[in-house]
């Protein structure tokens, strides 16, 4: 699966983690289920799903430590209520809430699907299973004769501005079929698509955080069994704070690699040890340089489109980079031949956060946040250079590829 056909795809964090079960049975992992006893083999490549995230991982032959690479499956969006359709006798509406903290304003005149899970039921059983409209909605916006003021003053009333469904009257269940309860949004549908003069970049939904996702996929489906457990874990909820149970504030992680760790046999003791031995990756994009407020970057450490992969830091804690994970990465990334560069927010700014400081209170290990540059983040639309996605896609594996082992304040990389 190409990256774009992923993006176009990956509506919700559901649908991301059933295209990334696709990409990874098809690279020959076996999937687990949580409900059942895990019987691991040295060297065997598995995965297993909660709600809208998904750890896969290869079993080290040796037992080691763990190499993990996190990013998260969803993006903001709207998501729709119950007793979502309302009719007023002219017009069907859907009543949504905001999810996340979307770039609003560009959500309005654009294609959106109604996508996400459904459970029915069947018998005795409920039963989810993932629903994408085939048709599309829109969020109109107001004529400009009727709002002087737009291109000055721009607010966004999520209860007041409502999506168009169409002009007659019609329930949730007449347009997705008979339902016991839902979890669905409307997200924006605009296919991904190549622009500037040589089409080195590129535009699409969800470009945040599904290349972080897409390449820790590819990473890991290409990696081999080495001497530390290699993981990849994409998480659900991240935009809205992470608290799920599947969220990186959840205990799914902590879970996982417990389990492995029972598998190859080790004691709780030697569980913790191994934790400290081991190296986080928290993938998730940065502000880059933008080409119309340069003021908004910082002076020394601005990140630009088509410069490599982003290492991110924050003097708060916002992102977990320090100087010995950033030093572990840039070795691996200088000896691979992977163009990097740094990235902190303006001092006068707040900033972001990331998994890393999330997951962190579940599972300790030395942390690093990486990502590529990006415009427009928190859009319906946002814009990467290619280049970079490709250089993530490398320096994902080369950190897998590497051989990497925290000992206090010294840290072996070879």
């Amino acid at each position: 699966m190409e990256l774009c056909e992923f993006l176009k795809n990956s509506y919700t964090c559901y649908h991301t983690v059933e295209n990334a079960a696709t990409m990874l049975e098809e690279a020959g992992f076996t999937r687990l289920k949580e409900q059942d006893v895990w019987r691991l083999q040295a060297g065997g490549a598995y995965f297993v799903v909660r709600g809208g995230s998904i750890v896969a991982f290869r079993c080290s032959a040796k037992g080691g430590n763990f190499t993990v690479l996190a990013s998260h499956t969803d993006s903001p969006c709207l998501k729709i209520k119950e007793n979502a359709a309302a009719f007023d006798g002219t017009f069907s509406r859907i009543n949504a809430e905001g999810y996340g903290g979307g770039l609003w304003y560009t959500f309005f005149d654009r294609p959106l699907a109604l996508a996400g899970r459904i459970v029915r039921e069947e018998k005795d059983r409920l039963a989810a299973e993932l629903y994408t409209s085939d048709f599309r909605l829109v969020l109109p916006s107001l004529a400009i004769h009727q709002n002087r003021e737009a291109n000055e003053k721009f607010s966004v009333n999520l209860q007041t501005e409502l999506a168009l469904a169409g002009l007659s009257e019609r329930s949730v269940a007449d347009m997705v079929g008979p339902y016991v309860s839902y979890d669905l949004f409307l997200t924006p549908a605009e296919e991904p698509f190549s622009c500037g003069a040589d089409g080195e970049l590129l535009t699409s939904p969800r470009l945040d955080d599904l290349t972080g996702v897409y390449a820790s996929l590819k990473a890991i489906a290409g990696a081999t069994p080495s001497d530390s457990t290699l993981v990849a874990a994409c998480f659900e909820a991240e935009e809205i704070g992470s608290g799920t149970q599947g969220g990186a504030g959840g205990d799914f992680l902590r879970s996982v690699l417990s389990r492995i760790c029972i598998a190859q046999g080790k004691s709780r003791e030697e569980e913790q040890a191994a934790y400290t031995a081991s190296l986080f990756v928290s993938i998730d994009n940065a502000h880059s340089l933008h080409p119309n407020h340069p003021e908004k970057c910082d002076p020394t450490n601005r990140a630009a489109m088509g410069g490599g992969v982003v290492i991110k830091s924050h003097a708060g804690g916002a992102y977990t980079t320090d100087g010995m994970t950033s030093a572990a990465v840039k070795k691996i990334f200088s000896d691979a031949g992977i163009r990097f560069q740094t990235f902190y927010n303006r001092s006068d700014v707040r900033s972001g956060s990331t998994l890393g400081a999330i997951s962190l209170k579940e599972v300790s290990i030395p942390s690093v946040d990486l990502g590529v540059a990006q415009l427009a983040m928190h859009s319906a639309a946002e814009t990467v250079a290619k280049s970079d996605v490709e250089e993530l896609e490398k320096a994902l594996a080369a950190i897998f590829k590497a051989h990497i082992e925290f000992t206090g304040n010294e840290v072996i990389v070879k």
